[in-house]
């Protein structure tokens, strides 16, 4: 595999296999990555000799995973957001009369902005059954289960005429839509070892935001010479399309990895590139003759049904993440989430009236300025997963090869610049009426934040508390929906208030103000994570050892 050839990994492990997972439990993130002697690279987790184990997949493969998993990303933000753009020619063709009584903006406009504010609001609330559901009986049923959701729903809406129906409509399609968000992170963390995890998780936020811009772009090109229910009509297509993806390509993720004999006090792992890129063990240094499981066909991968994956109660699964979201760390990571995705969605609730406004802007060309949207996303990759990876690979060789999770956090600190500045760009330019290329830089800039400073505070937690990465990222992406659900609903009462220089000038300072606390969990953060974990109320959600990953 890349970036690999040639480590060895070593574990010392106690006398039985529940000892190893105790230890496990208490590490929460800080793990031996470097050899201390050669600072060659350890694989964790340690992959296990079974060819079913995605960790030894090829390398071409996993990439394939994740690009899948990146697009249906993107389309699940396509639909749901876009449309947006073309909201004063849906609201005339619901509420016809409005323009003449007076009453579009006033009451036209914001009853159809319900079409998005509550298919953002269940894009969250539903996932908090769909990740339950994905940690019990894995990953692909979900998938094939919420994408057929969503497919079917965005059918329908091409041919619902009523505003009820419609709304209806909308809400279902938001539970259907949202599973990808929250399912995604724990996908790649089920693929990917610890050093490849962060460049991987930049690319599913890039596409997080990608989602929303592309969709705004390309829903308002055809809405040029097209009716804006075409946008649903070329979406039902795309969305379909991925659907007949997933469902032929994509294979089940999630596996059980556990020490193949636990009376065995060490095991040596080693890694290196064959000739189709994928990752391989050995045990025989130690003479360990572990049972292999032989090698089956495509279409077992592609089942369409697997037994449990956990002994844990689906109860249990539920609850988790209302309390795990009570974890400083947890709880960081979803306000950095609501302060970056958040603002966002008030963005875009608000754009296509910002630009007409301001500039006389039709539909198509406010949607042309998420173009920038999408630079800043791309720009965004690199900026918060390779450079953290690669800050969080030198702060580990100067801690005698240990990693900790707060190590790539530094790297944050380029968005705690930029995020704020992209709120006044947007608040400012919009207020005093400055050329158009001002606000769009700011839309550019936040969305440059959203990639870097998202992937980095997910990666972190997920690093922190890997088991669970699955109610991690649902405690993150469902703290940030209902966030983004208030401000998309208080938005455009809160600018007519006070005005957008003085509303996005307010979203600065939270934003500035959230970020900066990436300097005392940088400082504290060890310390805060072992603290908090001896809670009471966290002692609830403590994992079983059917959950423990290797790390």
């Amino acid at each position: 595999m890349q970036n690999s050839s040639n480590s060895t990994a070593i574990e010392i492990t106690g006398s039985t296999h529940e000892a190893t997972v105790s230890n496990r439990k208490h590490t929460l993130g800080n793990v031996q990555l470097r050899d201390r002697e050669t600072n060659a690279l350890l694989l964790i987790p340690i992959p296990s000799q079974d060819p079913h184990d995605p960790l030894n997949w090829p390398q071409w493969r996993k990439y394939y995973i994740a690009g899948l998993v990146c697009l249906a990303m993107t389309m699940s933000n396509f639909l749901a957001g876009g449309p947006s753009v073309a909201i004063v020619s849906t609201a005339l063709d619901f509420f016809p009369k409005a323009a003449e009584k007076g009453t579009l903006t006033s009451s036209a406009i914001p009853k159809v902005a319900y079409f998005f504010t509550t298919t953002s609001l269940l894009q969250g609330v539903g996932c908090f059954v769909w990740v339950p559901l994905a940690n019990k009986y894995g990953r692909r049923p979900v998938y094939l289960v919420s994408y057929l959701i969503y497919f079917g729903t965005a059918l329908w809406l091409i041919f619902e005429k009523s505003y009820a129906g419609f709304l209806a409509g909308r809400i279902i399609m938001g539970f259907g839509a949202g599973a990808a968000e929250t399912i995604a992170p724990i996908t790649i963390a089920d693929v990917f070892f610890l050093h490849e995890r962060g460049a991987i998780m930049s690319f599913y936020n890039c596409a997080l935001s990608v989602g929303v811009a592309l969709g705004i772009v390309i829903s308002g090109l055809i809405t040029i010479d097209h009716n804006w229910r075409t946008i649903y009509q070329v979406s039902s297509a795309l969305i379909g399309s991925v659907l007949i993806l997933i469902l032929l390509t994509f294979p089940e993720t999630s596996y059980h990895r556990q020490c193949e004999d636990s009376s065995v006090s060490a095991v040596c792992t080693s890694a290196k590139d064959d000739k189709d890129g994928s990752s391989e063990s050995s045990n025989s240094a130690f003479g360990l003759s572990p049972v292999i499981p032989p090698k089956t066909g495509l279409l077992r991968t592609l089942a369409l049904w697997n037994k449990p994956i956990t002994h844990e109660s689906l109860l249990k699964l539920f609850v988790r993440p209302f309390l795990l979201v009570t974890l400083p760390p947890v709880l960081w990571a979803a306000l950095v989430q609501s302060v970056t995705i958040g603002f966002l969605v008030a963005v875009s609730s608000n754009i296509g009236t910002a630009f007409e406004v301001a500039y006389g802007f039709e539909a198509y060309q406010s949607g042309l300025c998420f173009v920038a949207a999408i630079i800043g996303s791309v720009f965004g990759i690199p900026a918060g997963g390779h450079l953290g990876d690669e800050v969080a690979d030198y702060l580990t060789k100067r801690n005698k090869g240990m990693r900790e999770p707060e190590m790539r956090l530094p790297v944050i600190s380029i968005s705690m610049v930029t995020a704020p500045l992209a709120l006044l760009l947007y608040g400012i330019g919009i207020e005093r009426q400055l050329h158009w290329i001002v606000p769009t830089i700011g839309l550019g800039l936040l969305n440059f934040s959203i990639t870097q400073a998202a992937s980095v505070s997910l990666v972190y937690v997920i690093d922190s508390y890997r088991p669970v990465a699955g109610e991690v990222s649902l405690a993150v992406m469902g703290f940030k929906s209902m966030f983004g659900f208030l401000l998309s609903f208080y938005t455009n009462p809160w600018i007519n208030t006070s005005g957008y220089q003085k509303a996005y000038g307010a979203m600065a300072g939270i934003s500035a103000a959230i970020l900066i606390l990436w300097i005392p969990f940088y400082i504290w953060g060890k310390r805060i994570r072992n603290i908090t974990w001896h809670w009471r109320l966290v002692s609830f959600v403590y994992w079983d050892d059917d959950r423990e990953v290797g790390e």
